[in-house]
């Protein structure tokens, strides 16, 4: 899946959060309530750079366009973030969590948690 601007990002925010589908109208109104005051030309212009990169598609409703997600915001999320450890890591997990506890990004309750899910994961995988 190709990366996607932070404006993007939002937009799909609030179409994941209403199920993978929405109208232009209600997404505006949603946008609006989040402060963001883009007018709809620019709100159909991401959707159309969202639609070109695969992550969108657009379903006909009589005149209206309803744009629905093609992924789900955990695969998308999944992806990214094993571009982003191929691309910054070399696929190393290891570097990027030792990175993330050097850094201080991660408390001590925070490792505790990993600790317990790694044990569960190991568990399960038996």
């Amino acid at each position: 899946m190709n990366g996607i601007s932070d404006a993007e990002l939002e937009i799909m925010r609030v179409i994941w959060s209403e199920g993978g589908r929405i109208f232009l109208a209600p997404l505006m109104e949603k946008l609006d309530g989040m402060g963001k005051s883009w007018k709809a030309n620019t709100v159909l212009t991401f959707l159309a750079r969202l639609v070109e990169k695969g992550i969108l598609e657009v379903e006909k409703s009589g005149r209206l366009n309803q744009y629905v997600a093609v992924c789900t915001e955990a695969s998308y999320t999944e992806s990214l973030t094993q571009s982003f450890l191929g691309k910054v890591f070399g696929g190393d997990a290891k570097s990027l969590v030792s990175t993330l506890i050097r850094q201080d990004c991660l408390s001590a309750d925070d490792i505790i948690e990993l600790q317990e899910f790694w044990a569960r994961e190991g568990t399960q995988n038996e």
